[in-house]
This record gives structure tokens, C-alpha cells and sequence, in this order.
């Protein structure tokens, strides 16, 4: 009888047409039976938001007449994606659930905003396996050929051994040749983060508007962190819990005087 193979599902934040989902599609189509659900514009940013007060969209595409696989656009969010996928596309739950490759880095805090991580983290939600790729060049003609290697590496190892419960991964890459990589490290978040500014304008009609610009600040300088790694040519990969309760705290806050 012949083994069936594992189906992954494709998702991304920056668009379907981006060239980092393109170059993913291709790897995983190495590996597994694929099924893209994707947006059909850009939705950098986005964190875990869904649509609620719109209708949500979800047509069949076909970008290119020689590809086998099947490939959705979708009006919503890379969580919407991921839910509708789940709910209405797929025939059989997926065995996986890649995400990106992001243009542009989701380390240390950026995970909070990113739209690719927080696909994966939907998916994780569903007891889906789940893995968001990010490349560090925000360019649009990024050169995704050195990922390669490291995507299907991390991939085949998830689809072999599985995750943690309640885990998904998220793999950052550096914007160096592949020979230059010089490998994978398993991180843990760095303590980060941006400082804000607002570059207040004045339109042509009189009012006010702004540009979100800002720094970004990292204030960890542990030798284990995701920076720190991506600082010295390695690609990171940190595992990343969607139960936000602080447990650490619990013991804390049950020393406080709630019921006097």
C-alpha cells in the first residue's frame, strides 16, 4: 500500500505574489503534497488579527498554468488564512503549517507584531505543527536561494519528529551566502525592543497625520539569544509558547491581599 504523503499547508503575511512564499512553495513541494491559502495583498504588521466585521473572501488562484498544486487568495489576515484553510479548504488536517518566508527579520520582539508568526501560532492553536521562516532583508527582490538548505532541514525535521505541545518554531536567517551561514541555533528570545517615534505631518487639506518611525533597541547581551546568534551568522531558531500566563508570577500575585 502506498504510503500517503504529508500535506503542508503554505501561508504568509506579505502576499501571495511575494517572492519569499514563491521560493517556499518550491521547497515544500520537495517534500509534501501543498496547499497554499494565502493574502492577497500585504499584511505586515497584522499580529493575530482576524476578520469580524467584513466578508472574507477566499477564491481559488492559479499563478502559474504548470502548477499541480492547489493555491487560494484570501481577503483576511494570515490567521484568517490559516482558519479558513482549516475549516472549509482542506479535506484532511495538514501535517504541518509553514509560514513566510517573511522580507524581513521577526526576531525577539517582532514576534509579537508579525503576521507570519502569528499564522504559525493559529496553527498551533489547531494541534497543527507550525513553523514561521524569515529572512533579515526586507527588500522586495530579496535573493531567497541560500535559505534554501536550512527551510527544508528544519521542515523535515518537524515532520519527523514533531513539536511540543502547545510550541511552534520560529527560524530567522540571516542575509548572508549559504556558504557564510554558519549553521543553526536553537535560542531563546532576546529582550528587545522598539522606541517609538511619530513624524507628525500636515496634509494638503490641513490635517495632522503621522509616520511610525523608530528604533530598534535590543538590551540583551546574552550569548543564547536569537540576536546574538543572527549577529554572528548563525541562522536562530526559537521555540515559541502561545500560553501567554506568566507562571512565574502566579505565586506572586497569590501573595497579595485579594480577598481582605
Amino acid at each position: 500500500m502506498k504510503k500517503e504523503k504529508p500535506l503542508i499547508l503554505v501561508t504568509n503575511d506579505d502576499g501571495i505574489t511575494a517572492p519569499g512564499i514563491r521560493h517556499l512553495i518550491k521547497l515544500m513541494k520537495e517534500i509534501a503534497e501543498v496547499v497554499v491559502v494565502a493574502p492577497d495583498s500585504p499584511q505586515s504588521g497584522m499580529g493575530h488579527a482576524i476578520t469580524v466585521s467584513n466578508n472574507l473572501y477566499c477564491d481559488p488562484v492559479k499563478l502559474n498554468n504548470n502548477e499541480k498544486h492547489k493555491e487560494f487568495s484570501c481577503s483576511g489576515t494570515p490567521a484568517d488564512c490559516v482558519k479558513i484553510a482549516k475549516q472549509e479548504i482542506l479535506k484532511r488536517k495538514p501535517d504541518l503549517c509553514v509560514s513566510g518566508i517573511n522580507h524581513g527579520s521577526n526576531s525577539s520582539i517582532n514576534v509579537i507584531y508579525s503576521g507570519t508568526m502569528s499564522a504559525a501560532v493559529e496553527a498551533g492553536t489547531e494541534g497543527i505543527p507550525a513553523i514561521g521562516f524569515s529572512l533579515l532583508d526586507y527588500s522586495l527582490t530579496a535573493d531567497f536561494s541560500h535559505t534554501s538548505k536550512f527551510v527544508k532541514a528544519i521542515t523535515k525535521n518537524v515532520l519527523k519528529n514533531g513539536l511540543p505541545d502547545g510550541v511552534v518554531l520560529n527560524v530567522n536567517i540571516p542575509k548572508l551566502s549559504e556558504k557564510e551561514i554558519k549553521g543553526i541555533k536553537v535560542c531563546r528570545q532576546a529582550k528587545a525592543n522598539w522606541v517609538e517615534e511619530f513624524d507628525k505631518r500636515t496634509n494638503p487639506q490641513g490635517r495632522d497625520y503621522y509616520w511610525l518611525t523608530g528604533k530598534f533597541i535590543n538590551q540583551d547581551e546574552g550569548l543564547d539569544t536569537d540576536e546574538h546568534a543572527l549577529s554572528e551568522g548563525y541562522v536562530s531558531l526559537v521555540p515559541v509558547q502561545f500560553d501567554l500566563t506568566a507562571h512565574h508570577a502566579i505565586k506572586t500575585l497569590n501573595d497579595w491581599e485579594l480577598n481582605d
